[in-house]
């Protein structure tokens, strides 16, 4: 899941624009920028006419205000740094799926007792990385967590997160690089995005296969 916040909206829909022509249909924006609902705005509108299979999102919300907010202006999923229970209940009313950031194994229970589906491990690897993980889905194996923060964004990294349980992986600059979007080289975002989907497939094919015929 590609995660994103610039205080520029046309920057912000051509890097959406690069991440989709890389093949991932997930966008999370996240509120940082001044501005950030007005540009969210227009990422939402150019989404809709020219990204329809994009399903985007809004993260770093903290508040059941902000979640309305962004939730009302078009965000398909709210994703937050931290478990709030009235966002949560917010989410659930609307039908909007809530990703909030935990760290323990009471917050991740307690955000499941509110319906939340998709548990966002955040920081991962100060929670304990994918040891934690894959502690965590041993007496819990219907709990789907979604690393992000990960401080080794290669082929063996990615693929010990998947091989401990993850369901999905969270990245921002690691995905999208700081210097590609000041240069304007969206083509480079792109090829970046596609370099790390086929890390990700490998991961994925290679959890069938035999723990003896695993590389790494």
């Amino acid at each position: 899941m590609p995660i994103f916040s610039h205080g520029d909206a046309e920057t912000v829909c051509r890097v959406a624009d690069a991440v989709a022509a890389g093949g991932v249909t997930v966008f999370e924006f996240t509120n940082r920028a001044d501005h950030a609902i007005d540009v969210f705005r227009t990422l939402a509108q150019h989404c809709q006419r020219d990204l329809p299979n994009v399903i985007l999102g809004a993260g770093s919300i903290a508040d059941e205000a902000t979640a309305a907010l962004f939730a009302a202006h078009g965000a398909n999923f709210i994703v937050g740094p931290s478990f709030d229970e009235r966002v949560a209940r917010f989410c659930n009313r609307r039908k909007v799926a809530y990703l909030p950031g935990c760290q323990t194994a009471t917050e991740i229970a307690a955000a499941e007792e509110m319906g939340v589906e998709i548990v966002k491990l955040f920081p991962c690897d100060a929670a304990g990385g994918p040891g934690f993980a894959r502690a965590i889905l041993g007496p819990s194996p219907w709990t789907r967590l979604l690393p992000t923060g990960l401080s080794d964004v290669s082929p063996k990294g990615l693929a010990a997160w998947f091989e401990a349980g993850a369901c999905a992986i969270g990245l921002g600059r690691e995905l999208i690089p700081k210097n590609h979007v000041e240069a304007g080289d969206y083509a480079a975002i792109t090829r970046r995005v596609l370099e790390v989907c086929e890390w990700v497939r490998d991961a994925r094919a290679s959890l069938a296969l035999p723990r003896s015929q695993r590389q790494g």
